[in-house]
């Protein structure tokens, strides 16, 4: 029964730590570029778009599809450096728990 309680511990206390690293991620902020930085597409930690920047000199209508390509790009710079930057937080609470790694599977 006292392994028992001691699991029980460990997932109040985890559940605690990923509402504080969801919060901190909330606040985070990443950045993808395409075409030299032309295009900037800014992102909260948690992967949600905040923001879109783009120069005027790759706004060419006689080119839409370019523009299109290089915020599809920028986009998804920024979303993968969100993921990578919650995995990373993710697996600092595991770790600090005695877990290991995150994402852990469960036996069902």
């Amino acid at each position: 029964m006292t392994d028992f309680m001691k699991m029980l511990q460990q997932a109040q206390q985890m559940t605690g730590k990923l509402q504080e690293v969801q919060d901190a991620l909330g606040k985070l902020s990443v950045v993808g570029t395409a075409g030299g930085g032309l295009v900037r597409v800014e992102a909260d930690g948690k992967g949600t778009l905040k923001r879109v920047s783009i120069d005027p000199s790759v706004a060419n209508p006689a080119d839409v599809e370019m523009l299109e390509d290089l915020v599809t790009v920028a986009m998804q710079e920024a979303q993968k450096k969100a993921r990578e930057l919650s995995e990373s937080e993710m697996k600092k609470v595991a770790g600090g728990l005695g877990l290991g790694g995150l994402p852990f599977k469960l036996p069902f």
